[in-house]
């Protein structure tokens, strides 16, 4: 009984979480206008919806590539099926690559659009009345995302879960 009411609650905490997450990594892009600075500077807006809609696929299947790694062995699977290693090796190289490529430019766009909006939180701390520690809050949420990144990396979390 205590088992599976504990199983119960890891799959609700584990499910929203993954939930919050997602909402904050289209929380971030919305609020940074990328997918629309994106469609705007390639001339394509007619095909926003498009752009939107990869975005939450490609978000969807990272997250479950990397809650569901030990099913994703694709270049085992190909191999078993008879694709010859070779193959598969430069189809991973390739593959690898092109998502390095587009992956790098993403980020880059992602980055400075952040730091393009962050020139808006001077001023709606002035507008909000939030007048000192500033620079404590931002430099607190730095220290704690680096302390959990020290973490994560020192006792292997990665390694943990599988």
């Amino acid at each position: 009984m205590w088992n599976s009411l504990k199983i119960l609650l890891l799959v609700l905490s584990g499910g929203s979480f993954g939930l919050l997450a997602s909402a904050g990594v289209f929380t971030v892009l919305v609020a940074v206008g990328l997918i629309p600075r994106f469609a705007g500077k390639s001339h394509t807006a007619g095909q926003i919806i498009l752009y939107e809609e990869m975005v939450i696929l490609g978000t969807v299947a990272g997250g479950l590539v990397s809650v569901f790694e030990r099913y994703c062995h694709f270049g085992e699977w190909l191999v078993s099926a008879g694709v010859s290693q070779a193959a598969v090796q430069y189809a991973g190289t390739v593959f690898v690559t092109v998502f390095g490529l587009f992956a790098g430019m993403f980020i880059g766009c992602l980055a400075l659009a952040i730091a393009e909006m962050l020139d808006s939180i001077p001023i709606f701390s002035r507008r909000a009345g939030f007048r000192h520690g500033l620079g404590l809050a931002v430099c607190a949420m730095a220290a704690g995302k680096l302390c959990g990144s020290i973490l994560y990396f020192i006792y292997q979390i990665h390694e943990v879960v599988k």
